[in-house]
């Protein structure tokens, strides 16, 4: 049987139609042969001859014409669903009907006195319908039935979560397979109609609730999590139940659905990350071509950092008449210049200038030459500890960078202005926040001032980008630990890249001028989960094969994030997932003097004068050493 397998695998498309044909050929003749035989009794068929000649011939040839019609010999019957057998019935009824109409019209009338009964062409049309039909359908049961036991040797024993129609397709998809990694062994929903039911033959055994028990029970190595559809609150709460069972975690992708490729569910399979595990509501921009942006000469400051290079990837294709990519750091910048060249090729009109937002010259230089209609300012120095360390260097950087551009935008008539802004600017405790909220009171001054539209944007922590939590924990973990927190209490607001751009973009599109954009980031989650739900993910256990150690809070850190300050207030926008702080008032006057005088004081790098002076500047700021000393008096 194994032989005769593997030689109808390797014949050809045309050799296996033609095999189906003969098969069919077969089946039709002996039908129509049995059914006269069982009419007719033992009447000789020496008088009937011509007849079974010329009306088999007949009842053959519309058989294939109207299988050939239906494209029942195009079909892959080993992947056959129910629609490609209903398309067998409602052909073999046709061609039944189109035999008898054809016999009685022809064939019936001058034979009549012969004594030959209708019921022959009738039953001989019908029985021959249901043998074709039934030749298919054990083929496909056959194919499931074979290499479904065959994937189930050296494969993983697998529990499906999800018993509905993305589930029951990947069911198929391994049915249908010669081989494959996983083997369901059951299948869990939160259905109660489909508990105790099969579905694909295999047993829905339980709700998401009894995923542990199961694993113990079956001893599970793989879950697949295949629904795409569950909210985002349904995918945090099961994929951090299944994440403690230290089972290999996959899930089918959220676009499955807009699949239109012949590619197999299960090589779309995705292993589980940590950002599925926060549950969080991607923010899509609008379809299509963004016409604000569409024709527009836009630059991007820090082009080749983690916000500033997904910018560059999502302005890119809305159709910019010309993209300017400007960083200091000249490996990042060449990295998404050849990306984008690689992905646009001429049809990018793409400029990358190696040049520092401290330059004021330069940047006016640029400016005269590109004369952008829009600029995204994502240029920052942005990590807490080393600018706790180098004050001065966040100061220059950051608020400096951000007025030298800012004034630029204004002096050549740039369309808008849109900065990135954290919300570590909110009642700062560190060096860094507290010159991201002097950025945004530049910003907020400029809109006073200037034909410019000027606004921030302000969102929480980033998922993968440079310096963030996640790759130093990845990193930890890599190295058999320990991995470090640095509090357990400690919490904050989590955003992936490709969101925290969407946003910025929207912001782009919706802004007037003066306004804060703020992100609802939903939950905040607790840093210890996240290292704990990561370590799983890698296959271990927290605490038994990697272990959590606790390094105390870092300077100018604190146990958590505020998104808004509370006297800016907070109103809707048409998207329901941002918000408008209302901006405080700002004297454009008091605060361009300040920063005059405190520029000397910057470049001679008198730290100490420096914090006083940012302290002074933003009552909010909380010097660190005091925040450390009330932290102390809390716990």
């Amino acid at each position: 049987m194994q032989q005769l397998a593997h030689f109808f695998k390797k014949l050809k498309k045309h050799h296996r139609k033609m095999i189906l044909m003969i098969a069919d050929l077969l089946i039709v003749s002996v039908c129509y042969l049995v059914t006269w035989m069982m009419l007719m009794g033992r009447i000789s068929l020496h008088g009937y001859l011509p007849t079974m000649v010329l009306s088999g011939g007949v009842f053959i040839v519309v058989f294939f014409f109207v299988f050939l019609l239906f494209g029942m010999y195009e079909s892959l019957w080993r992947y056959a669903e129910a629609y490609e057998f209903f398309k067998c019935c409602i052909a073999a009824v046709v061609s039944s009907a189109t035999f008898v109409i054809i016999s009685k019209a022809l064939l019936i009338p001058p034979l009549v006195k012969q004594g030959v009964p209708i019921s022959v062409y009738f039953l001989s049309a019908m029985l021959s319908g249901m043998a074709t039909l039934y030749l298919r359908m054990m083929y496909r049961a056959y194919r499931t039935t074979r290499f479904g036991a065959r994937n189930s040797s050296g494969a993983k024993k697998t529990l499906l979560v999800g018993a509905g129609h993305t589930g029951n397709a990947v069911l198929q998809d391994l049915h249908r397979a010669e081989s494959s990694k996983y083997e369901i062994v059951c299948v869990v929903d939160d259905d109660p109609d489909k508990v105790g039911r099969t579905i694909q033959r295999v047993r829905v055994a339980g709700s998401t609730r009894d995923i542990p028990k199961l694993v113990d029970k079956h001893g599970i190595e793989v879950i697949i999590f295949a629904i795409p559809a569950a909210s985002n609150q349904q995918k945090r709460r099961i994929m951090n139940l299944c994440a403690k069972t230290k089972c290999q975690l996959k899930k089918v992708p959220d676009l499955y659905e807009f699949v239109t490729d012949a590619t197999s569910i299960t090589s779309q399979l995705h292993d589980v990350s940590v950002e599925d595990l926060l549950g969080r509501d991607v923010i899509q921009i609008s379809e299509g071509k963004n016409a604000y942006l569409s024709g527009k000469t836009v630059v991007v400051t820090g082009g080749g950092g983690s916000i500033g290079s997904e910018l560059c990837r999502q302005i890119a294709a809305q159709n910019p008449k010309r993209l300017i990519i400007i960083d200091i750091y000249e490996n990042n910048a060449y990295d998404i210049q050849q990306e984008l060249v690689r992905k646009y090729g001429r049809k990018l009109d793409l400029h990358t200038e190696i040049a520092s937002v401290r330059d004021t010259k330069k940047m006016d230089l640029l400016f005269m030459r590109y004369r952008p209609d829009i600029v995204y300012h994502a240029a920052a120095h942005k990590h807490v500890p080393l600018m706790e360390d180098a004050p001065e260097e966040a100061v220059k950087n950051n608020i400096y960078g951000t007025w030298n551009i800012a004034r630029c935008a204004d002096k050549y008539r740039v369309k808008r202005f849109v900065m990135i802004s954290t919300d570590k600017a909110v009642n700062p405790t560190n060096i860094m926040g507290a010159t991201k909220r002097v950025c945004e009171m530049i910003i907020q001054s400029m809109n006073q001032i200037s034909k410019t539209e000027f606004v921030a944007v302000r969102f929480g922590n980033v998922l993968g980008s440079n310096g963030s939590v996640i790759p130093l924990f990845k990193q930890q973990i890599a190295a058999g630990g320990p991995v470090t927190v640095t509090h357990p209490d400690i919490i904050r607001y989590f955003m992936t890249i490709s969101e925290a751009v969407s946003l910025v973009l929207k912001a782009g599109e919706m802004a007037h001028g003066g306004e804060i954009f703020v992100l609802d980031m939903g939950d905040p989650v607790r840093i210890l989960d996240l290292a704990e739900n990561l370590i799983r993910l890698s296959g271990y256990e927290p605490y038994t094969d990697i272990k959590i150690e606790f390094s105390g809070l870092r300077p100018g850190e604190k146990l958590f994030e505020e998104l808004l300050m509370s006297e800016e207030g907070l109103r809707k926008t048409v998207n329901q997932k941002i918000f408008v702080g209302k901006p405080i008032d700002v004297n454009p006057s008091t605060l361009f003097d300040f920063l005059t005088t405190l520029k000397p004081i910057v470049w001679d790098n008198d730290t100490a004068t420096v914090i006083e002076k940012l302290h002074e500047l933003v009552p909010t700021f909380v010097i660190p050493q005091e925040h450390a000393e009330s932290l102390l008096v809390s716990h």
